[in-house]
Formats: structure tokens, C-alpha cells, sequence
């Protein structure tokens, strides 16, 4: 009986012991972990950036299916916050600043341990070097935890570890899950709209899209403009070749306005036209991939293309609607002649389509005799003087 009590003594004097070695460590850690993923920078920084998209790779979560996640009503850049309740743990993630497409900052409070994160994203071969960085204070509770496990690098660490192996995959189906919809020949309706022109790098248009599209939506909040659908990108041009194209980003509006010269937006009227759509529902990246489509079946059809401009391209559903590139929707326009209607006359022979078929691609419109002969689909309003920022001549954009 006596010796129990010694055990018994032991084993206590033991663990008072160990508890103050582990109350006396220190609780400061900072914990980094690395991984190139296979995905464009800016695919990469929307996904982290939007906390809908976290149940699918914090492994916290993922590991525990029957966790509770709540999430803020803005769940993307600075003030937004996700929180989960699970077997394991409980916390909540707050987003503190954000810097497009490069960093990310944000504070956690988990089971008493406070931690500040960033996030890093630089391009890199094979992909988007993604760095997760957290700095904090651990609670005793955790102390005793990473004690008894391998330290706080080797226990924080794996989680990060696994995350970031989650992130890639999730990103690699996101990125690679699209499908391309040929929907035949339609007719657009008559639109108005808003728009910049400028020739532009081809590789530059979708960071030239971001820029332009917000400076648009302001205009007309600020002058009560009532827009009447999703941005679009119209293609004059298109010379994958040279790697240029002369585009007009823009949204369309209720009604046709005038706006005077002098302001770098200008007024547009698209008249209503026949075409090939092809609709893509994917990333971005597979856009070259339906305009190719769309191509293949005019050719297959023997339909001739109207010169009048390239094609044109409405976002749907895009990186406004969602995070995941999976879930957009781009609508693709090819201009096409539309056919005559047949005479109703005894052994008369009507062609079907006009002897037109200039390629838009390569062709200058204004060049082309056969557009004068035919009804023009596009009609700008001319400019009037505004009051608004100077205009840039196309030439000496900014893009």
C-alpha cells in the first residue's frame, strides 16, 4: 500500500513538474510553409480571397465533415470573416487588408491562441508560389499539445502542409473543369451601352477589363445611368499574331445617351444582329478554346462571317458572381451575314448568303467594300464635350 503511495507521489510531483516546464516555455511561434501551385497568380489569390471557397481546402474543415461553418455576409477582401465549430477545435479567420493579387492579411482566434496570418502569391515556373505565413501566442492548453506531439512547427506546420496540398487540388479541378456549348445561330437584340476603346495587348485585356469595368459602374452611379446587363468585351479586331486587338469594355445601359467629347467613356448602340454563339462555362483560359469552336462551326456551315467586327464576348456569370472559375459563364458573338430571303418566282434562284466572307480577324472593317452594301450592325453615337476625364487617343492608353 505504501509503495502506491510513492507511485502515486511520483507521478504527481511528475506532472506539476512538467506543467511548469511547459507553462515556463515560450509561447510565441511563428510557422511558415510554402507550395507551388499549379494555377494562374490571380486564380489563385481570388480563390483564397473568398471564404466560400474554405470548406473545400483549410484542412480543419475538410477533416472534420461535420464541422459548423458560419460564414460574414461579405465573405471576400478586407472585414470578411469565416468562423467554424468542429470536433477538434473552434475559430474564427477576419480579413485585415488586401493587396490585388499579391498578399493577404488576417487574424485568428482559435481555443484561446491568437495568431496573425498572410498570405503571399508570386508567379513562379510551373505556377503560383503561395506562401502561408502566421505569427502568435500559443495558450497553455495548446503548449501542452505541441509538447507532446512534436513542437509547434511540427504540429501547426502539417496543417498548413496538408491545406496547401488541398488548395492545389481544388484549384487544379476549378481551373480544368469547363464545358463548351455550341448554340447555333441567334439573333442579338438591339442594345445601348457604356464603353472605353483602346487598342490593347491580347495578354493584357483581362487586367484592362478589371481596370476599365469599375470606372464604367461609377460613371453611371454617379450620373443615375441604369445599366441593363453584364460587362462585355466587343472585339473590333483580333490579331492573335501580332498579339493585339482593338476592344470596347463596356456594359450596356436602359436607354442610348449622348456623352460629350472630351471624356475617355464614351456612348455606343449595337444594333441587332444574327450570330454563332458559343457559350463556355470555365475558367477564362479556355475561352481561345470556344472562339476556335465557334469558328469550326461557321466553317462546317459554310456561313459567312460579317466583317463589320471580330466577335463579342458578355460575362454572364463572372469573378463579381463567384470565386470558383467553374461556375463562369461567358457568352461568345460571331457576327455572321445574315441569309437573303428567297423571291417567290418561277425557276428563280436565290444564293443564300451574301458573296461575303472577309475574315474580321485579319481585316481592317473599314476596308472592306461589302460592308457598304450592307445594313452596319454597330453604330456609335458621336462624342460630345463632357466634363469628365481628358481622353486618351487610342495609341497612348494607359493599358
Amino acid at each position: 500500500m505504501r509503495i502506491l503511495k510513492y507511485i502515486f507521489l511520483l507521478l504527481l510531483l511528475s506532472l506539476v513538474a512538467l506543467t511548469i516546464f511547459i507553462a515556463t516555455q515560450k509561447g510565441d511561434y511563428t510557422i511558415e510553409r510554402s507550395k507551388i501551385i499549379n494555377s494562374p497568380k490571380s486564380a489563385v489569390f481570388n480563390y483564397v480571397n473568398d471564404y466560400r471557397n474554405w470548406a473545400d481546402f483549410i484542412s480543419w474543415t475538410t477533416e472534420d465533415p461535420e464541422a459548423k461553418i458560419n460564414y460574414s455576409e461579405n465573405t471576400i477582401g478586407k472585414g470578411a470573416s469565416f468562423s467554424w465549430e468542429g470536433k477538434e477545435s473552434n475559430g474564427e479567420i477576419r480579413t485585415l487588408n488586401v493587396k490585388e493579387n499579391e498578399d493577404i492579411s488576417q487574424k485568428m482566434d482559435s481555443e484561446g491562441t491568437t495568431s496573425s496570418i498572410n498570405w503571399t502569391f508570386k508567379d513562379t515556373l510551373g505556377g503560383t508560389k503561395v506562401t502561408w505565413k502566421t505569427k502568435g501566442k500559443m495558450s497553455f492548453f495548446l503548449k501542452v499539445y505541441t509538447a507532446l506531439n512534436g513542437g509547434a512547427d511540427k504540429v501547426i506546420g502539417t496543417i498548413y502542409e496538408k491545406t496547401l496540398i488541398n488548395l492545389d487540388k481544388a484549384l487544379v479541378y476549378e481551373i480544368n473543369t469547363f464545358a463548351i456549348k455550341e448554340n447555333g445561330i441567334v439573333t442579338k437584340p438591339l442594345s445601348f451601352y457604356l464603353c472605353q476603346t483602346f487598342t490593347s495587348e491580347i495578354a493584357k485585356i483581362n487586367k484592362n477589363f478589371k481596370i476599365v469595368i469599375p470606372k464604367i459602374t461609377d460613371f453611371c452611379k454617379d450620373n443615375n445611368i441604369a445599366m441593363a446587363g453584364k460587362p462585355f468585351i466587343l472585339y473590333h479586331t483580333y490579331d492573335p499574331q501580332k498579339g493585339l486587338a482593338k476592344i470596347s469594355i463596356g456594359v450596356p445601359i436602359q436607354s442610348e445617351i449622348f456623352i460629350t467629347a472630351g471624356s475617355d467613356i464614351e456612348s455606343g448602340k449595337l444594333e441587332a444582329f444574327e450570330a454563332v454563339k458559343t457559350t463556355l462555362s470555365g475558367d477564362y483560359s479556355h475561352l481561345k478554346k470556344a472562339l476556335n469552336k465557334s469558328v469550326d462551326y461557321i466553317q462546317k456551315n459554310q456561313i459567312n462571317r460579317n466583317p463589320l467586327f471580330s466577335h463579342l464576348e458578355i460575362y454572364t456569370n463572372g469573378k463579381d458572381d463567384t470565386k470558383k472559375p467553374s461556375e463562369w459563364l461567358t457568352e461568345i458573338f460571331i457576327p455572321i451575314i445574315p441569309k437573303i430571303i428567297p423571291i417567290k418566282a418561277a425557276n428563280q434562284v436565290v444564293p443564300a448568303y451574301n458573296e461575303i466572307n472577309e475574315d474580321p480577324t485579319t481585316t481592317d472593317p473599314n476596308s472592306v467594300e461589302a460592308v457598304k452594301k450592307n445594313k452596319p450592325v454597330l453604330k456609335s453615337s458621336e462624342p460630345k464635350k463632357v466634363a469628365t476625364p481628358k481622353i486618351k487617343e487610342e495609341g497612348q492608353s494607359e493599358f
